[in-house]
Order: structure tokens, then sequence, then C-alpha cells
């Protein structure tokens, strides 16, 4: 009988670094995750981004989010000596001449912190870039390149022992005095589902307002577009070296296609094409699915009603900005050390679990 202290299901960033930080406090942890190609977080450009939205909104958390998240990306850089975590500006164009109004009377209030550095009225003459209305600079954000991030781990934990490549079978999950033992062959403590999107499938969880949402990416050559920040206007445009730009993201709720489709790549060709006047060449185009929660909050904590059982997920496109943090929140709960916030508690949909 294999023993340790947690089984997480799940290599995607929620997984992934709660297995971390778990880890790293001395646990023994083993991680199943099947390895899929459309998990939203290999799909993911990784943004950043403390201000964002048609309404133009602060970030949930952001103060707290966002300094977590860099740092903690900041130590995996250092662990294994490559760059993860790219601080960059965010211009935000403005798309018209009432919205520009709108931002500047509520900047007086500065809603917004230090997170906006300024406003501008007027073009600010950025490189192959269209902003006639002027825009927004926001600070204190960047993006991550999740998928080498995510790589460096799992290439990590498979040195270890602590990465399994299978699909998790909630079947053969058998709760005991001691804690769970799974397939009859490893006795954890703890197993905490970690499975994004594909939760919806699982038949513990299958009753939280999780719903799948598809966002489709696009990798684009352009030469002589401005490469010194991020740019958002109804996409983001995220340079990621050698005048190639990750351009995203599509919104579909289900019923949705089966990977990339020709829309997905019109609707964010577009949105470029509002951005730039530059001709620029699609040479990837990519499709995940991610775990949309209702109340657009997280979903951490216990199972109602079967020991031994938990859930950490729902964060849909901020994952980057949440996982650093809610990792150590749910980690600090599963010693004992902490509560769970009630912004997050997966108890506050409590009353949607099928009666034991």
């Amino acid at each position: 009988m294999t023993r340790c202290d947690f089984i997480v299901v799940g290599h995607g960033l929620a997984g992934a670094t709660l297995a971390y930080v778990l880890r790293e406090r001395g646990y023994q942890v083993l991680v199943y995750d099947a390895g899929r190609e459309d998990s939203a977080s290999k799909v993911a450009a990784g943004l950043m981004n403390p201000v964002a939205g048609k309404r133009f909104a602060l970030t949930w958390q952001a103060a707290e989010l966002l300094p977590s998240a860099a740092a903690f990306y900041r130590s995996l850089e250092q662990r294994f000596g490559q760059q993860f975590f790219f601080p960059a500006r965010i211009f935000k164009l403005f798309s018209s001449i009432e919205e520009q109004n709108a931002m500047l009377a509520r900047s007086a209030d500065r809603p917004w912190g230090d997170f906006v550095a300024s406003l501008t009225p007027s073009d600010p003459g950025l490189p192959g870039v269209q902003a006639p209305f002027g825009g927004a600079w926001l600070q204190h954000g960047g993006h991550v390149a999740v998928r080498e991030v995510l790589d460096s781990l799992a290439a990590e934990g498979q040195r270890a022992g602590g990465l399994q490549r299978e699909t998790f079978d909630w079947t053969r999950l058998v709760s005991n005095v001691a804690g769970v033992v799974y397939a009859g062959q490893v006795q954890a403590r703890h197993v905490i589902c970690c499975e994004g999107a594909a939760a919806v499938h699982n038949p513990y969880f299958s009753w939280l307002p999780l719903t799948p949402n598809q966002g489709e990416v696009l990798d684009v050559d352009c030469a002589g577009l401005s490469t010194e920040q991020v740019l958002n206007r109804g996409a983001y445009v995220v340079p990621v070296g050698e005048g190639r730009f990750r351009v995203g993201a599509t919104y579909r709720w289900p019923p949705f296609a089966d990977g990339p489709t020709a829309a997905g790549r019109q609707e964010l060709s577009e949105r470029l094409q509002a951005i730039t006047d530059l001709p620029f060449a699609v040479v990837g185009q990519r499709a995940g699915v991610r775990p949309a929660v209702r109340d657009r909050k997280p979903l951490l904590g216990p199972h109602p009603s079967v020991p031994g059982l938990s859930f950490c997920g729902g964060y849909g496109s901020k994952g980057v900005m949440l996982a650093p943090r809610l990792a150590a929140l749910m980690a600090d709960w599963l010693e004992g050390r902490g509560e769970l916030w009630p912004e997050v508690s997966l108890q506050r949909y409590a009353a949607l679990a099928p009666v034991a």
C-alpha cells in the first residue's frame, strides 16, 4: 500500500500550485492528471490584469492577489532558472469618446487605487496601435508563461514519483477512518479535486454551479506592432517575443465545438484589426475549456458529507492571479491553521448538494 498525505486530482494551475505549496510544507503529495491539451491552463496567455471587463472594474482582491502571484512565480523562476513572469504595463484602449469621458469622470474618485497609472484622452502614438480616443495605462500587472510553469512543475513531480499521468477513477475512492483509499493501493489523509471544468462530470461534485466555458486564442506574427506593453480593447494582445503576439480570448457557452473554430479565428482577427492596421499572420490557434462559476468566485472547501474529500477550483479566466494565494489559503485550511474566505467557500452552495 502506497501512503501519502494528500492526493491532488488535476494538474492545471489550481492543482499544480496546491501540490507545490503542500510539498514545500513537507507533505507527501501524489497528483493524478491525464495531460489533456484542451485544459484552460495550457491555452491561457497568463494575463495578470488588475482592471478588466467592459465596466472597467477593479479585479476582486487585486491588492492581495497580484503581489502574492508575482512573488510566487518569481520563486519558481529561482527554483527552475527560467523566466515565467513578465511584468508589463497594460494599455486599455478607449473605444469611443463616450467611454473616454466616462472613465475620466470616474477617475476623480480613484476607484482603481494606484493600479491605473494614468489616463490619456489622446492617441499616445504607440507603433502600429490605433488609439484615437486614448486609453488608460495600468500598472502592477503583466503575464505569465503558464504552459512553461506547468511543464516545469510536472517534470519535477514525475522525477520524484509524485505525478501519475492517468485519469483518476472516482468510483474507486473509498473513505475510511484514516482518510481515503484509492483503487485499493493508495492510502491518503485527504483528496482534493482540482479538475477544472471536467468537475462537472465528477460524481461527488457535479452539483456545484460550474459551467464549462470555451475560450480560443490566436498566435499571430505582426511586424512593427509595439511590444512594450500588453494591449487591450475587446481582446488582449500579449507580446511573446520576436514579433509574435497572443490574442484572446473568446467566450462561448455550451454547446461548443471540439477544438478551435473558424468563427473563433474570425472573431479574434476582427478584434485585432480594431487595435492595429498593420498586416498580421495567424500562425497558431488553440481552444481550452474554463470552469466558470455562477457568481464568478472560486470554489474551495470540503465536501458536505464525504470525509477526507475537498474541492479547489472554479478559477475561470483569472487563474494565474488566483492560484498562488488560494493554494496557500487551501493549504492553511487543510493544516487546520486557518479558515477559508466566505467569498470562495463552496459552503455557500451547500444547499445544492444531494442528500447523502
